[in-house]
């Protein structure tokens, strides 16, 4: 039982329950990168159907192209387009913003945009 005891004791360490006190400050999380710009075709699912998104590097932004939307769906091309470049080409921090106005030619809605 005295053994027991002891070894118990030996086991404490009594520095643990001393405050530690470090003299150098924490080092800040390195900021997030930008994703690489490189062109990407992705199949975007939205309102229940699957369309598909062309992204290519454009200067500053990209041209973004939604095909399998009709003529009459351009705000439903501006939504996939914008949070698809979000989600695919921006900083956990930025937003998408359309640069140039969508087009619908040939079936495909057609824009540029760029993360700021």
């Amino acid at each position: 039982m005295l053994a027991t005891a002891a070894l118990a004791l030996a086991a404490c360490n009594s520095d643990a329950a001393k405050p530690r006190i470090v003299a150098e400050k924490a080092k800040p999380a390195p900021a997030a990168k930008a994703p690489a710009k490189v062109a990407r075709s992705e199949p975007i699912f939205y309102n229940g159907k699957t369309y598909q998104l062309d992204l290519t590097p454009a200067g500053d932004g990209y041209d973004l192209a939604v095909n399998g939307m009709g003529a009459k769906q351009e705000k439903d091309a501006v939504a996939v387009a914008t949070s698809s470049l979000r989600y695919f080409a921006c900083r956990d921090t930025q937003s998408s913003k359309v640069t140039r106005a969508p087009a619908f030619t040939g079936g495909t809605w057609k824009l540029a945009a760029k993360c700021v």
